[in-house]
């Protein structure tokens, strides 16, 4: 099949041999106006042909123009079939690249992309909020002209990506802490993810301080139990000294074995993030529980209250919220002077949540405290929480134990009139 230049070009050659085989043959001037007629034919209605092509090409409508007769019509077909491609593979590319970006957007990192002279190319929203960001106002900016912290424009200049950078208190109001690595790509370029390790951060805090507080903890203990034991084997005692120091002995390994028992408790709630079970719990046998425990901790020193103002149980955990109930009572216990009154109780409100409250007249909470309370092994005073033998460890469990029952625990204190506390359980807990 001819080519539509070639076919092109075989009609003017035939309009030519036709307008001089007429000049040949009929002479004058008619037969040239005749065979300049006929050569102008084709050339007009290519001209035509052209025009219309130019008009749908300004207009971007290639696709929907008109396929004219004749040769014409296979340049027309073939240029709107090439036109339609060429706009679907644009429309695929671009599709392509949407979706890229929305991918870098719902990234849980910062992504910004540098060109070879650090300038932003583009950027996703959350490196706009870990760097105070537009990326409409500064695409195309030198980074280093923005983020102005000397340990990271040191990093860019050394050109050493090998190993991340810390930047600490970053963000608005300075409490990020971010780790950023540059990536090469391309042609001298740089990708630049940046991760929020602030949670980290503060989880390796916690754990540091942990292993702290426990070994500090531990050790007190048993530098009296190893003292003890040298004085015992070292020095002839009296059978009335041995028991004194039996019994100190005694008593650290007891303080051990509660810190090592609350230990565990914390370790087995933190590991186990399901809701409790839906088990009745009768709160007036945990009640009298409490009450005689309550007696034999105090030892004649307190006076106590124990008020069962409703017969609604609960559901849960009869062993965890015993163990709650248990942390709340003795923690009063230990830290109310003597002939302090304690009064423990347990209600229903108006909203049908489950209230158990201990009060006591103690020497009270400052405010700075409360918010820190349930916090593993802080404590308003060190030297007489050990004098009472408190681990620090019972609020957060009792804390642990009110998530897991989906209660709240609620702080009130004052200082030099004492404290309470509340566990007010959900009214879908509380049963008859």
């Amino acid at each position: 099949m001819l080519s539509v230049l070639t076919r092109f070009f075989v009609i003017i050659c035939v309009a030519f041999v036709l307008a001089f085989t007429t000049l040949s043959l009929w002479g004058g001037q008619w037969a040239i106006a005749v065979g300049i007629s006929v050569i102008s034919i084709p050339l007009v209605y290519a001209y035509i042909n052209l025009a219309r092509l130019r008009k749908y090409i300004l207009a971007d409508s290639v696709e929907s123009m008109p396929l004219p007769s004749g040769f014409w019509e296979e340049v027309f077909f073939r240029l709107q079939r090439l036109v339609r491609n060429l706009k679907q593979h644009i429309r695929s590319i671009e599709q392509q690249h949407e979706h890229f970006i929305e991918a870098f957007q719902a990234s849980p990192n910062g992504i910004v992309m540098l060109d070879e002279s650090d300038q932003i190319e583009w950027c996703n929203s959350i490196a706009e909020r870990f760097f105070g960001l537009i990326f409409k106002r500064d695409v195309m900016q030198r980074i280093n002209f923005l983020i102005r912290r000397p340990e990271f424009i040191q990093y860019l200049n050394k050109r050493n990506f090998d190993e991340p950078l810390l930047m600490e208190r970053m963000g608005r109001d300075g409490s990020l802490s971010l780790m950023l690595q540059a990536f090469p790509f391309g042609q001298k370029r740089h990708l630049l993810l940046v991760q929020d390790v602030t949670d980290l951060q503060k989880a390796d805090a916690m754990r540091r301080d942990f292993v702290a507080n426990v070994s500090h903890e531990m050790r007190t203990p048993i530098t009296v139990l190893m003292g003890f034991l040298e004085t015992v084997q070292s020095l002839e005692l009296k059978k009335d000294q041995q028991d004194q120091y039996f019994a100190m002995m005694m008593s650290q390994a007891q303080r051990m074995k509660s810190l090592v028992e609350d230990l565990l408790t914390l370790a087995n709630l933190e590991s186990n993030a399901l809701p409790a079970t839906n088990t009745v719990v009768k709160v007036e046998t945990l009640m009298a529980l409490l009450k005689n425990d309550a007696e034999a901790l105090s030892q004649g020193k307190h006076a106590f209250t124990f008020d069962l103002n409703s017969k609604c149980n609960l559901l849960g955990d009869e062993r965890e919220i015993l163990s709650a109930f248990s942390n709340l009572v003795s923690n009063a216990i230990r830290y109310t002077p003597d002939i302090g009154s304690i009064r423990v109780e347990w209600s229903v409100n108006e909203q049908g949540q489950g209230e158990f409250s201990v009060a006591d007249t103690g020497p009270g909470i400052a405010s700075e405290h409360l918010s820190r309370l349930t916090e593993r092994f802080y404590r308003v005073d060190r030297s007489r929480s050990r004098d009472t033998g408190g681990t620090g460890l019972g609020l957060a469990i009792v804390k642990h134990i009110a998530n897991r029952h989906q209660a709240q625990l609620v702080i009130e204190s004052t200082p030099g009139r004492g404290s309470k506390f509340m566990l007010r359980f959900p009214k879908d807990r509380v049963t008859s």
